[in-house]
């Protein structure tokens, strides 16, 4: 009997009309498809309001129907795979939102990253800005990452185009982040 597939949330984390994270984000869970089992999530269509429960996420008590489905979507992943724009040097305020509302859905889980900017960073600013909030509330971020430098110029009306070498780095992460998965998690 073989072991059931990894399931794999690749999280679009900007929250825009516009947002180029949807388009790279189905690009990279094109990737994963067939290793993982793929969920994409796109935080503007889980539309969390700024946190507004009354406990806090330690507790595990919830009050509002949209934290409880929220809970069970992240609470259902083995590992997570955040694509993420930068802003201002930073991640997005609702991503960090979202993170918030939970704690306890996040314990052990691996997360990879890949980001992007219009600029020459990639956004890759962003990623290191948000591994100690991921390592805070007990994720293991992998050490792998891939950012994606000028995206104003790989998003068309046929989705992303994706650079050379871009898809052997996301190779890297999904790599790392399966054999996170396949990890005991220790206490």
């Amino acid at each position: 009997m073989s072991p059931r597939p990894i399931r794999l949330h690749v999280v679009s984390a900007s929250v825009r009309p516009t947002s180029a994270a949807r388009p790279l984000a189905r690009w990279a869970a094109d990737r994963a498809r067939g290793r993982f089992e793929v969920t994409p999530i796109d935080l503007a269509e889980i539309a969390l309001p700024f946190l507004d429960e009354p406990e806090y996420a330690s507790t595990g008590i919830y009050t509002h129907p949209h934290t409880r489905a929220w809970s069970a979507l992240v609470d259902s992943a083995d590992a997570f795979l955040f694509v993420l724009p930068m802003y201002n040097g930073g991640f997005t305020a609702p991503f960090k939102n979202a993170i918030d509302f939970l704690y306890r859905e996040w314990q052990g889980k691996p997360a990879g990253l890949l980001s992007y900017s219009d600029g020459g960073s990639g956004g890759a600013p962003a990623g290191r800005m948000l591994r100690p909030v991921l390592e805070a509330v007990g994720m293991v971020p992998a050490e792998a990452s891939a950012a994606v430098p000028g995206m104003a110029g790989l998003v068309t009306a046929d989705g992303f185009r994706a650079p050379e070498g871009l898809a052997g780095e996301l190779a890297i992460v999904l790599d790392e982040l399966a054999a996170l998965a396949r990890t005991p998690v220790s206490a």
